[in-house]
């Protein structure tokens, strides 16, 4: 039961990255004024929904590092394929080390503190 409340809690933080980044790419894809405020609110509003539902699961370091990473890295992409910008070597080695500080965090023992009722 706890692995699998782990694996969701990794899901939602990674869902809140992703529309963390999907308001980043509405600020500066979309053209209208209206329409892309209410975008960017729509999709704050639910990372912000998807992030605090992982820390239910997820301790808020291994909950912070995954949606800063998710962010980070499909920010990147989306940065790539929409508006053509380059990603240099010094880009991937900065993606990668992201990735593998966020697996040694997620592995790492954190104690669980005792809900006190």
């Amino acid at each position: 039961m706890e692995g699998t409340r782990k694996r969701q809690g990794y899901v939602w933080a990674v869902s809140a990255g992703i529309n963390a980044a999907l308001a980043a790419i509405a600020a500066k894809f979309i053209t209208s004024q209206l329409f892309k405020y209410a975008l960017v609110v729509a999709f704050n509003v639910i990372m912000w929904g998807c992030y605090v539902s992982s820390l239910k699961a997820l301790s808020s370091l291994q909950a912070t590092v995954t949606n800063f990473a998710t962010n980070f890295i499909s920010s990147g992409v989306a940065g790539y394929l929409l508006f053509n910008e380059t990603l240099s070597a010094q880009w991937f080695a900065g993606a990668l080390l992201i990735v593998i500080g966020v697996v040694i965090l997620s592995k790492s023992s954190i104690e669980q503190k005792a809900s006190v009722d």
